[in-house]
């Protein structure tokens, strides 16, 4: 498995970001008929077969990497005068990651898992659930938990 790093251009946030989903796929007439964000490059990976269905695009916005959306498939896309593309179809939750600093670079970059900025995550669960959820995300990744409710803790 391999992940895709790609900057997102013209958009300055996360919630930007997710604004665009619903509208993105139309843009392109790429309308897949399912409830996805699509994003058209150019070429088409080469590690594709690693990629899909296994792996995320880190979106690279004002220079962090922040957020990440799980790669469902690739598709070729050929427009009206013969040039191909590759549509990325990816599903429409994206996943708040720790900030990770990424310098502007052209195309995409592949990034490996054990290199991948680790997840955010927040529970609720009553206390000694939660407490042994949090341990074992402490324990076994490099994730952290950002915030915890519960009725007992």
């Amino acid at each position: 498995m391999i992940h895709m790093v790609k900057l997102c251009v013209g958009v300055s946030s996360i919630e930007e970001l997710e604004s665009y989903r619903d509208e993105r796929a139309h843009w392109w007439d790429a309308d897949y008929g399912e409830d996805v964000h699509v994003h058209r490059t150019r070429m088409m990976p080469k590690r594709a077969a690693e990629m899909e269905g296994k792996s995320s695009i880190y979106w690279v916005i004002s220079g962090v990497i922040g957020v990440r959306q799980p790669i469902l498939r690739l598709a070729q896309y050929t427009d009206g005068e013969g040039k191909t593309y590759c549509d990325i179809i990816m599903a429409p939750d994206m996943v708040r990651t720790v900030p990770y600093p990424k310098r502007p670079f052209q195309g995409w970059r592949y990034l490996v898992p054990a290199d991948a900025p680790p997840i955010r995550w927040g529970i609720i669960a009553p206390g000694w659930i939660a407490g042994q959820f949090a341990g074992a995300v402490h324990r076994h990744s490099k994730s952290r938990v950002v915030a915890v409710g519960s009725s007992s803790m």
